[in-house]
């Protein structure tokens, strides 16, 4: 089983979705670091790019030792799309220190949150199969780099589009398509359309990957017998715990690997941690980092004091320092029973 996508195949097909506020470079680097094969950014506005924003060009750094990265824009002109996606492949923007261009510009079709379909954008696209069409044929021929697209199931129940928009997105060009098994009114609610993404993958004649619902390596194995899909996207699950993808490589190698041990977990918000702030400054850091921590420990016995004092953190130390304390403290607790 493999994936092509561009120049970099990819063995097991597993990837890392977009989300934004959360896969920026350094979290890119740590899911590549433990399995994810191929990473997506953040999304980036195509208008804002082109209106040379600072900060919208800065989440679309990449650098030569980085995993095969994909870059996601977002958007419902074709025009501006097309002109956002080859600044991207050409590096041709301000504040934005890459040295690597994108594995592939992909596009974002599923968004589902009320001030990007408020614009048209994002899942809002779903109910426009000839404007999908449209976008995707001119970001395909503004770039050479392959276009992926990104959907929903569909906008709601009684609009599961999502083979005529995909049909619409191979079409205009793309060349692969990622389907997220709900449709925009659920939002992350359950239940997942797994059916619906097989019909997707029966319709088109180019890669589909499944996406939604997945959080374990049991999950992974399940959604690709289930659909046949050509790989997996692993969003939430990812969320303090960049561990998911070592667990389901060897899943789908056929070997078992443990879960993370409390250490690990903590040595990996501590890395984390330190990476960010190196990435972005100290404060900057620590204020991005405040979340993932609360993830990072989110199950472990006295967690929920610690995600009230981590939000509380202004510095490294003084964030490193609660961690340190928050391992003593449940350490001490199983050397006493």
């Amino acid at each position: 089983m493999s994936l092509k996508i561009g120049k970099t195949t990819l063995e097991n097909g597993i990837i890392l979705a977009p989300m934004a506020g959360i896969t920026d470079r350094v979290f890119r680097l740590l899911c590549a670091e433990q399995g994810a094969e191929y990473v997506v950014s953040e999304m980036i506005s195509a208008k804002a790019l082109c209106y040379k924003d600072v900060k919208t060009a800065s989440y679309a750094k990449i650098l030569d030792t980085d995993p095969p990265t994909a870059l996601q824009i977002f958007g419902s002109e074709p025009d501006v799309m097309a002109e956002a996606a080859f600044m991207l492949e050409r590096g041709s923007y301000k504040a934005c220190s890459s040295t690597k261009a994108p594995e592939a510009i992909d596009i974002n079709m599923g968004c589902p949150m009320k001030k990007i379909v408020a614009n048209g954008e994002g899942s809002a696209l779903m109910k426009k199969p000839e404007l999908v069409y449209d976008i995707v044929r001119a970001v395909s021929s503004a770039v050479s780099v392959p276009v992926t697209v990104k959907i929903r199931a569909g906008w709601d129940k009684s609009t599961m589009n999502a083979v005529e928009v995909a049909l619409a997105a191979q079409e205009g060009g793309a060349a692969l398509v990622t389907v997220h098994g709900r449709t925009r009114e659920q939002l992350y609610k359950p239940p997942v359309n797994y059916e619906l993404i097989s019909d997707v993958k029966r319709a088109l004649s180019i890669p589909v990957v499944a996406n939604g619902g997945i959080f374990s390596a049991e999950d992974a194995v399940e959604v690709m017998r289930n659909t046949g899909c050509d790989g997996i996207m692993i969003g939430q699950a990812a969320q303090g715990n960049p561990f998911i993808f070592s667990q389901i490589k060897a899943a789908f190698e056929g070997r078992y690997l443990d879960t993370p041990s409390d250490k690990q977990i903590l040595d990996m918000a501590r890395k984390h941690l330190k990476m960010l702030c190196l990435e972005k400054g100290e404060h900057t850091g620590v204020l991005e980092a405040r979340k993932h921590t609360a993830w990072y420990v989110k199950g472990m016995r006295g967690s929920a004091q610690l995600r009230m004092m981590v939000n509380s953190a202004t510095t490294l130390k003084g964030l490193m320092s609660l961690i340190d304390e928050f391992e003593a403290s449940f350490a001490a607790d199983t050397s006493g029973r």
